[in-house]
């Protein structure tokens, strides 16, 4: 891994517009090269705790290039997040032919139903005339 310049990965990251996995990987990396110049927690604290301003410096300047490529890094995801959200107008698309098929199956239901009964009516007008014939005879 190459570690260019801290300035070197602003302007990378700035020409960049997240929008695909490689600009995602792109912002990791980024982030990845801002942490490895930190140091191990003891030897900033020492730096913190020296007199010589280089190294405060130094340390402030890691801070900084850490926490703009991780703001990046939360910009990308945040709109990786919006992306994967229909937007309301394909929400209410599904929703409609999700009741579009509904209706459809409900209304074949009701067809089959209204069948079943004009032959329930059928048989029983079969019945009846059968009973009154029967009537009739005795």
């Amino acid at each position: 891994m190459d570690q260019s310049p801290p300035h070197e990965q602003q302007q990378q990251l700035q020409m960049q517009s997240p929008s695909s996995k490689g600009d995602m990987i792109d912002c990791v990396i980024a982030l990845e090269r801002a942490l490895l110049p930190c140091l191990p927690a003891r030897e900033l604290q020492a730096i913190d705790r020296s007199a010589h301003p280089s190294h405060q410096i130094d340390v402030e300047r890691h801070a900084r290039d850490f926490m703009e490529a991780a703001k990046k890094l939360q910009l990308y995801f945040i709109g990786l997040q919006h992306q994967d959200q229909p937007s309301k107008e394909e929400t209410l698309r599904k929703e409609i032919a999700v009741m579009e098929e509904e209706l459809k199956t409900k209304s074949e239901m009701i067809k089959k139903h209204e069948k079943l009964i004009q032959g329930w009516r059928k048989e029983l007008k079969d019945q009846l005339d059968k009973h009154i014939t029967e009537l009739e005879r005795v």
